[in-house]
Order: structure tokens, then sequence, then C-alpha cells
């Protein structure tokens, strides 16, 4: 689909490793808007906190992190295969963020309240602007409510370690699928019963099963949607542009 100066807003959520960023990022790149896998922001605390000797369960302590940590997300800066750069005061952290010790930790780190407020306020001042696929798990509940186009990624726990497993062995990490797959059930647990911004679908979420489905699939499904939301914000004469 070649870039349209109507720009809408487009969040996609669902639990680890069901293929937001993979689907995210295609279809950003097909629309010509910013891909946001949110994701990179909890992450990216998480790995402060651990390097620094930040204790994980020091909530006040991780959250004084959030506030002070400058992030910035960039477009790719290196070929190895990223689809996003990320910096933390300026490092590159692209790649250290997906360990697995960031994979175990990461989930009580996005729990916090105050983490997640910090982080929120960042996340809603670039996708308010429009022309943008922000990821996530909370984006069109909570950070993106208004959101033109929002759908729920799912797969089985299963495909999901798979995935999760293959793409640590590609990057040269160590990776045990079972413990990959145990880390996935309790990080889904943890999500998804938190008391600040639990992962669901928003109730006008349209929500894809990609168990069984190819990348192309998925994001010709999407497009889909997305081609849908731009024709009713054409026919209602709306604009848009941020």
């Amino acid at each position: 689909m070649p870039a349209t100066p109507c720009k809408i807003t487009i969040a996609i959520d669902g639990p680890a490793a069901s293929g937001k960023s993979t689907i995210g990022g295609a279809l950003a790149e097909r629309l010509g808007y910013l891909y946001f896998d949110t994701g990179v922001m909890y992450r990216a605390v998480t790995l402060a906190a651990l390097e620094q000797g930040v204790p994980i369960e020091d909530e006040a302590a991780v959250t004084r992190l959030a506030e002070a940590l400058l992030i910035e997300v960039l477009r790719p800066t290196a070929d190895d295969g990223r689809q996003y750069t990320v910096l933390a005061d300026g490092v590159d952290i692209t790649w250290a963020i997906r360990s697995d010790a960031v994979n175990r930790h990461v989930s009580p780190v996005s729990a916090y309240p105050g983490v997640r407020e910090a982080l929120t306020r960042q996340q809603r001042r670039i996708g308010g602007a429009g022309g943008v696929v922000m990821v996530g798990r909370d984006i069109g509940t909570v950070v993106l409510p208004s959101a033109e186009v929002k759908i729920y990624l799912d797969a089985s726990p299963e495909e999901r370690a798979r995935r999760r497993h293959q793409e640590n062995l590609q990057h040269g990490q160590p990776s045990d699928y079972a413990q990959v797959l145990a880390d996935l059930q309790r990080r889904d647990r943890i999500d998804s019963t938190r008391a600040s911004a639990p992962l669901r679908a928003a109730e006008d979420a349209v929500c894809i099963d990609s168990t069984r489905m190819t990348i192309g699939e998925v994001v010709a499904r999407a497009e889909a949607l997305v081609r849908e939301a731009l024709a009713r914000v054409k026919r209602d004469g709306g604009d848009a542009d941020g």
C-alpha cells in the first residue's frame, strides 16, 4: 500500500512472542509509518536495573530509574537484522535488552504503576502525532484508546516459545526451549493479572490468532483493516493527521 497523506494511528497488542514486532514492523514499512515497539522501553529499564545492581523487587528504586533514564528509539543504525536502534543514555542496547536475564525480569518491572506512568507519557507523545504503528500490551486499552485501528495478536504458548527460542539461537544466544516456554507462561500470568494496565484485548480490537498463519497472511489481514479505517476516515471527512 503506498504512503498516504491521511495518517492514522495503529495499535497492536498481544502477549510475548506473538509476532507483534514482526507484523508491526512490516506493516509500518508498507505504510511509510513510524514503527514503535513500546516493550523496548520496559526492557531498557530492566537492563539498567540489572546492570546497576538495583533490586528488581525495589519498586521505588526501579521507578526512579525509569523516570531518569533517557531512552531513544531510532531507525536502524546497523545492518544486523534489527528493526530499530535502542539507546539508553546514549549507549546502544538494542540486542542486550533481548537477553534471557531481561526476559525473566521485565514483567515485574513493567507491572510497577510508577514505571508505566513514566513511560506511558513518552508513548502518548509519540503516538499522538499519528502515522505510527505502536506495539505493546496496553496500547489499545490505555496508551492510545482512540487509535483508529486496534489489533490483538495472539498465538499458542508452544508456538510463541518456539519462535522466541529460534530467535535467540539466530542471534547466538544460549536458549533452552523448555525454559523459554516456562518463562513465557510465567510472563503471561503476570501480564494478564497485574493491577496496572493488565494485558487484554480492547473491546473494539480485532483479534488475530497467528499460530497457523504465515507472516504474509497476518500482514495482509492487518493491512486490510488499515485500508478499511482509512476509507472510513476519508468518507467521514475527518483529518487523521495528528
